[in-house]
């Protein structure tokens, strides 16, 4: 049986539910054809509109050179799939009865080389294989929903699987950019539905005994372990627990606790055999790295996937947002009033270089710049005046024109402190500057010259400051008025 190859192939896509269409969408995705057939009435049109939904987060994710939502078609039986594709990954409900005829078809009108993948969630592929033509071609390929985003799939070998098959499964899988998970041992429910089983199960008993609510359950993982499952499983999240003897220190310290009514599962007898498989198992996983590299990574990723879910304002990421406005709030200076004195220039923000805005060279990406001059500006226009109320009201500057100059790299945690000039104000117009400097040493990072223009947002067009900003803006630029002009300031590039 031949590797999978990278060009362009024909997958069969058996059942169009929710599993079937998110792999036609993870293969039209890749750049490849897709046939798909299912047998209920309107599962053509459902497909499509199924695959149509999906489109604008594939997309987001990325599409390969020839990706088009036109390569799929439907066949008009079972049979016709087989002898026209590839590959098959059937997606029947999740019903042995079901899906053993189905693959004996499948199996009887594909070539012998075309693999036969299920995406069952948890039966065993020995007993689906039983009766196929070329049986050694069958295996399971499990994946999650949504299949166009999730990369994991699982895949597990029967009786008569070859070792052919599943190597073409890996290259297969891998051709699509998922991650192939190899189940060692053919078990029911596999690894992670089991995961997945002894949680919801809990969840239902909990329920069941009133003792909480389902919101306070999803609440209990989306803002806790769930945001640590996201880049480590828990045998390393409870390797790090265990200080710096790592997983071993951590079952003796707590394995007494299995023995407490914590949950409705029984634990294991907690072995020395079994602890030094589970601290071994963690050192390689480890792969070297100390627990202060772990931690440091864990905290790394979790900081970046709350961030993440900020602007969807869902579970931490509405944490996020919350401390960055209460950190915002405590270090506003206080808005410009008549008679005030006025830097020159003016210093309102200080802050330090984020773990995502740093690149794989260690260092703060392009925009991360333009980022943090965004806060500074922000904390500008609040010092004039220029706040919540000020945009509700109808009104709000809009930048016409930027121009960054980096000066040197700035790393992971290192201190920013970013000062702004205003270089000129009409009564539409804002021109200043911002500097951008290490906060200890004073050395130059970047600057940015910025254009803004006052907007009547209901308008639609160009509008006079409003009094109390205009005044406010006034009065910084007469107190930045003797100050140079950077040399930044107009500057064009140019070979000559």
């Amino acid at each position: 049986m031949s590797e999978q190859r990278s060009e362009r192939r024909t997958i069969g896509v058996v059942g169009t539910g929710v599993i079937g269409a998110g792999w036609s969408v993870r293969v039209l995705a890749r750049g490849h054809d897709v046939v798909a057939w299912d047998p209920a009435p309107g599962a053509e049109e459902r497909l499509r509109d199924a695959v149509d939904r999906a489109w604008p987060s594939a997309t987001r994710l990325g599409l390969f050179a020839g990706a088009d939502r036109a390569r799929l078609s439907f066949a008009d039986s079972a049979e016709e799939l087989a002898s026209r594709v590839d590959w098959i990954q059937e997606s029947a409900p999740e019903n042995e009865d079901v899906k053993r005829p189905l693959l004996r078809t499948l199996a009887a009108n594909a070539g012998p080389d075309v693999v036969i993948a299920s995406s069952s969630s948890g039966l065993l592929p020995t007993r689906l294989q039983e009766g196929c033509d070329h049986p050694e071609r069958i295996l399971i390929g499990h994946p999650f929903n949504p299949v166009y985003l999730l990369p994991l799939v699982e895949i597990v070998a029967g009786e008569q699987t070859s070792p052919a098959a599943l190597d073409a499964a890996h290259a297969h899988y891998d051709d699509l950019v998922m991650h192939p998970l190899l189940v060692r041992t053919e078990i029911e429910g596999y690894l992670s539905d089991r995961l997945q089983e002894a949680l919801w199960r809990e969840v239902l008993h909990l329920v069941n005994d009133g003792v909480a609510s389902t919101q306070e359950l999803d609440d209990a993982v989306a803002y806790g372990p769930g945001l640590r499952w996201a880049g480590m499983g828990s045998n390393l999240t409870f390797h790090l627990a265990g200080g710096e003897q790592g997983m071993r220190h951590m079952l003796r310290q707590f394995g007494p606790t299995l023995k407490l009514p914590w949950t409705k599962l029984v634990a294991p007898e907690l072995t020395d055999e079994l602890v030094e498989a589970m601290a071994d198992g963690c050192l390689e996983q480890a792969d070297g790295r100390s627990i202060a590299e772990l931690e440091r990574l864990r905290d790394d990723y979790v900081i970046n996937v709350m961030r993440a879910l900020r602007p969807l304002d869902l579970g931490a990421g509405r944490i996020v947002a919350e401390r960055e406005a209460r950190i915002h709030e405590a270090s506003l200076a206080a808005p410009w009033t008549s008679g005030d004195a006025i830097d020159a220039p003016l210093d309102l923000y200080r802050g330090e270089v984020e773990p995502d805005w740093v690149d794989y060279n260690g260092h703060m990406s392009e925009w991360a710049y333009l980022t943090a001059f965004g806060w500074a500006s922000d904390k500008f226009f609040r010092f004039i005046g220029i706040d919540e109320d000020y945009r509700s009201s109808g009104h709000s500057f809009f930048t016409a024109e930027t121009h960054i100059n980096y000066q040197r790299e700035a790393s992971l945690g290192e201190p920013l402190r970013v000062t702004t000039q205003v270089l000129g104000v009409d009564a539409k117009r804002l021109h200043f500057f911002h500097a951008m400097a290490h906060a200890v040493t004073g050395e130059p990072l970047a600057t940015t010259e910025q254009m803004l223009l006052h907007v009547d947002m209901k308008a639609g067009r160009t509008a006079p400051i409003l009094e109390g900003p205009a005044a406010a803006l006034a009065a910084v630029a007469a107190a930045h008025a003797d100050l140079d002009i950077p040399p930044q300031v107009g500057r064009v590039m140019s070979l000559g």
